[in-house]
């Protein structure tokens, strides 16, 4: 079975926001947006996230040649306006000349050298008709459109350029330096040198370097950079800290779990600036519309100039160039082709400052599309933090049975079997474990101190034969039945609660055009329906193995549902990678999860499901709004200038000046409201 997703995620990288060659940049990388659409010519380089420093710096330096443009344009200008003599001919020529070499020159070199490659391109367009403009000795109107272009590509690049800052500067705030635990001391030194398993002092009010395993009794952190959340996160000793957390309360020490580069926030950045690669749905609609819509007017612009002839009495050859030159710069998709990466783009760092990362901006276009959404319960719509009610227990006894049982459960990840850790304390440490198996939907197989210890649920023990009371089966609280030597031992019962916004997520999702809510889980089926009755879901089925919440899934889309799922256990990752679109909670979540899911939400909050398809929403409906303002526009101009009623400032206003405002619009999503 094929899914939207599968059609989307084969998708040459060939757009990247952040790191394009622009042509008024040449061959230095920059962060044009619109020059990979209209221009490129299969060799545009791309650079890292290391070079975008020294894009900015090139970006600011070509500010200089465009002021020298705009000065000697309203000069010239106002010259002939006061038509001075000695301003004419030659003189006239240099002027206007110098000003569009100065910010017209990259253009028509890009031009020339795409001839091979992408003959009709944007920039043939703009050099066709600027220089034609030269010809017929229209020098300032030839500049203008040159020089309007250039400013708005600096537009672009200031739009781009403040929407990485804010993402970096909201997710890579970590400091360069940590203090180090010696044998003689606290040694400040560079974070990107610390080894893992090393140890770090962190004070109160700093911001945690790296990841780290916290050594400390217990500490408050605002987690903002990481979730988007300013409530603090109490950590207990044991617990996981990640680096751009900030330490509120007392003197912490970290035992480090992960290298500077492969912390949870260089993922994250490194995430944000890959997500670029894969394109919407429109941005690619767009490109091949641009390749076969720029011939077109290329060749009615050569119609308009020559096919009068043959119609108009008193055809002059300049005045219908003249208009053929003012329909090619209109023609110009520059519009299109900036804002639309840059609306998706804006999209993907709105997103990330609400706490969830989009992998992709075709995961934007989806997310819209979603009318079904199906979500695991344990870690996604409860909290996944487990606490041991009941031990029942035949001969050895209970205090032999508790911690052997915690043993073993030790050797797992998942939030049971650390609620039955937690349950049985440093006592679980004297014994010996040997012989490990995880049964995915089963439990655990293990011998401990000698003896074969099975760990799980019902089925479990049915996989072994091992006979128990059947009763059990109507115990509602989530039990852990155990067998030992292959007899039946005892059980643990264990339960959890709702998250408390889970109740808000399925209100708002119904609001945003959510049709059916469905709930898949391994838990006991009785459990599942009390939880989704408590949330008013539409569905709900218990007692799943991975393979079967893959059968559900693989059947709401067969009924032609567009599906999100939402997970955090290595048990979802192959239902999140057959979902339209993969979630994963990125604080709960396991790896697997989080590395095969579409899109992070790092707060763990089932709200944020529907922030992300609003985001969605929103995005789409800013791209939408700039293809129509940049088609109608030009539309209108277009018919204007081909009777001969605009001039090339129109033209110029339909070009570049729609551009402006496109951009604008598609920076306002940074400034939305989502929740």
């Amino acid at each position: 079975m094929t899914s939207n997703k599968d059609n989307t995620k084969n998708i040459e990288d060939d757009f990247k926001p952040l790191e394009i060659t622009s042509p008024r940049t040449a061959e230095a990388p920059g962060p044009n947006v619109g020059a990979a659409c209209c221009g490129d010519d299969g060799k545009t380089k791309r650079a890292g996230a290391v070079e975008h420093e020294h894009a900015e710096e090139e970006a600011k330096s070509s500010y200089i040649p465009t002021i020298i443009s705009l000065v000697l344009l309203l000069g010239g200008i106002l010259l002939d306006y006061l038509d001075t003599p000695w301003f004419s001919g030659y003189t006239r020529l240099v002027v206007f000349g110098i000003a569009y070499v100065l910010v017209g020159w990259r253009v028509v070199w890009h031009a020339i050298k795409s001839l091979r490659s992408s003959f009709f391109n944007e920039f043939f367009l703009m050099s066709m008709a600027t220089l034609g403009a030269f010809y017929i000795g229209e020098y300032a109107e030839g500049v203008a459109v040159m020089l309007f272009y250039v400013i708005g590509e600096h537009f672009q690049e200031a739009a781009v350029l403040r929407s990485r800052r804010s993402i970096k500067a909201l997710i890579d705030n970590r400091p360069d330096e940590v203090g180090l635990v010696t044998e003689t001391g606290i040694v400040t030194v560079k974070a990107k040198e610390v080894q893992v398993g090393a140890v770090v002092q962190v004070k109160a009010g700093e911001k945690v370097a790296l990841d780290g395993e916290l050594l400390t009794d217990s500490s408050s952190f605002n987690t903002a950079a990481l979730t988007g959340e300013s409530k603090p996160d109490t950590k207990k000793k044991g617990e996981t800290v990640l680096a751009g957390m900030i330490n509120l309360d007392r003197v912490i020490e970290l035992r480090v779990t992960s290298a500077y580069e492969n912390s949870a926030l260089s993922k994250i950045l490194q995430l944000v600036e890959e997500a670029g690669s894969r394109k919407a749905k429109t941005q690619q609609f767009i490109t091949r519309f641009a390749k076969v819509y720029t011939p077109i007017v290329f060749f009615l612009a050569v119609g308009l100039t020559f096919i009068p002839y043959f119609f108009v009495e008193a055809y002059d050859f300049h005045v219908w160039l003249y208009r053929a030159l003012i329909f090619l710069v209109i023609s110009c998709p520059c519009a299109l082709v900036i804002s639309i990466p840059l609306g998706y783009f804006g999209g993907i760092g709105a997103a990330s400052r609400n706490g969830l990362l989009f992998k992709g901006s075709n995961f934007l276009d989806l997310m819209t599309q979603v009318d079904t959404v199906v979500m695991d319960k344990t870690g996604t719509l409860t909290e996944g933090v487990f606490q041991v009610q009941r031990v029942e227990t035949l001969p050895p006894g209970k205090g032999w049975f508790l911690s052997a049982v915690a043993a073993l459960e030790n050797k797992s990840t998942h939030p049971i079997a650390q609620a039955v850790v937690s349950e049985a304390g440093p006592a679980h440490r004297q014994h010996v474990v040997s012989e490990v198996e995880e049964i995915s939907g089963h439990g655990l197989k293990g011998t401990v101190d000698g003896r074969q210890l099975l760990v799980g649920n019902g089925r479990l023990l049915d996989k072994f034969d091992v006979p128990y009371d059947p009763s059990l089966k109507e115990i509602v609280e989530t039990i852990v039945i155990v067998a030992v030597d292959g007899a039946y031992a005892g059980y643990i019962t264990i339960a959890d609660k709702t998250k408390e916004d889970a109740p808000l997520a399925v209100r708002r999702m119904r609001e945003l055009g959510v049709k059916r809510l469905v709930m898949l889980s391994g838990d006991k089926d009785s459990i599942v329906q009390k939880v989704a009755r408590e949330l008013n879901l539409d569905e709900a089925h218990g007692g799943l193995l991975p393979q079967d919440k893959v059968s559900q899934v693989e059947k709401l889309k067969a009924e032609g549902s567009t599906v999100a799922f939402v997970g955090d256990g290595i048990n979802d990752a192959p239902v999140i990678t057959l979902a339209d679109v993969g979630m994963a909670m990125g604080g709960l979540g396991s790896d697997a999860a989080i590395e095969t899911a579409d899109v992070v939400i790092q707060t763990d909050n089932p709200a944020r499901i529907a922030t992300a398809i609003n985001i969605g929403k929103k995005t789409k409906q800013v791209v939408w709004q700039n293809i129509a303002l940049a088609f109608g526009v030009k539309a209108i101009v277009l018919i204007l200038g081909a009777g001969g009623l605009a001039t090339m400032w129109e033209a110029v206003f339909a070009d570049v000046g729609v551009a402006f405002l496109a951009i604008l619009n598609a920076v306002r999503i940074q400034r939305m409201g989502f929740d």
